[in-house]
């Protein structure tokens, strides 16, 4: 009997021991974030990783991805590939209404930065001239596709009168050229470079057809936030100085910015000049794109307010400042 005891004891020690490395091991583990490759709008987290905000904020974190859609993002959180990332506001909204990723939007990323572009051959000069063109959206439901209906809608257009197309940002600008397209709605730096290249105009930024529409948000695995909320509040932190510096220190921002995109430092200033870097969640703009997508019929959802709580959960009152 005495030796049973002893034998539970050693193992209950062991399991002790263990679990403690187990947990060692995992708050050791980086943090797992990514983007969207050339999205000027990730700004913040370039900025966080050249400036060394993250490491002044004692979390390790590392890059496990660089995306080209923001479905592709909301897949890798889905499948547990990463903790954290920056994503469009569209694509995180609806992988969590339809429960592909299981997420919560931890701080808004920035409003506005985006635009409608018109071919530099084409006859468009007004939103009125889109009549029977082609015009190329990055992904149905997309904030850039309800910022068009929007801007249609606007003019008593219907939809149907223009032939919308699904384009990747990065070929936007190559099919227009090729006289494939005659517009596009897309974010920034695309936008300003389809202007300095000489491709393009822009016919209406997104800020004059919707104000302070939503676009990307910091999200986070719910399950990550969980078991590690100190991190993530510590990458909130560094996300907020970053934010900051963007509008503080626009020169070197734009220094960050043309390092991690390729672009010139010039070109990569225009572009920013057109973004607003926010961390505080816009709560209103993300209930209006919601009220949208369920109008629009792209997704259905029984209680939207409901979704919106838990979905901004801690989002709304995280970053203290703007």
């Amino acid at each position: 009997m005495r030796f049973l005891s002893r034998l539970i004891s050693m193992f209950l020690v062991a399991w002790c021991f263990f679990t403690l490395a187990a947990a060692q091991a995992q708050s050791a583990a980086p943090v797992r974030l990514a983007y969207l490759q050339n999205d000027i709008h990730h700004l913040a987290l370039w900025v966080a990783l050249d400036k060394g905000f993250f490491r002044d904020e004692g979390v390790d974190v590392t890059v496990a991805g660089v995306f080209r859609a923001g479905s592709e993002v909301a897949g890798a959180l889905g499948a547990s590939q990463l903790d954290m990332a920056y994503l469009g506001e569209a694509p995180a909204t609806i992988a969590a209404v339809r429960g592909t990723a299981h997420i919560r939007v931890v701080a808004q990323v920035n409003t506005e930065g985006s635009a409608l572009v018109a071919r530099s051959e084409a006859a468009i000069t007004a939103i009125e001239d889109l009549r029977g063109k082609t015009v190329a959206v990055p992904a149905l439901s997309s904030v850039q596709d309800v910022l068009l209906r929007k801007a249609l809608a606007s003019r008593g257009i219907p939809a149907a009168s223009v032939n919308v197309i699904v384009l990747g940002a990065p070929e936007m600008i190559p099919a227009m050229r090729a006289g494939q397209i005659d517009a596009f709605v897309a974010w920034e730096p695309y936008p300003s470079r389809a202007v300095t290249s000489g491709a393009g105009r822009i016919v209406s930024a997104s800020a004059d057809i919707w104000p302070l529409h939503p676009c990307c948000v910091l999200a986070a695995d719910k399950a990550f936030l969980a078991a590690r909320p100190a991190e993530a509040a510590a990458v909130v932190r560094a996300h907020v100085k970053a934010t900051a510096f963007i509008r503080e220190h626009p020169i070197e921002a734009a220094a960050v910015a043309a390092k991690y995109t390729g672009i010139s430092q010039s070109e990569a200033a225009e572009a920013i000049a057109h973004v607003r870097y926010d961390a505080v969640i816009n709560v209103e703009g993300e209930r209006e794109y919601l009220r949208l997508l369920i109008q629009l019929d792209f997704i259905q959802i029984k209680d939207p307010d409901a979704f919106l709580d838990d979905f901004l959960g801690v989002a709304a009152k995280a970053p203290e400042a703007r």
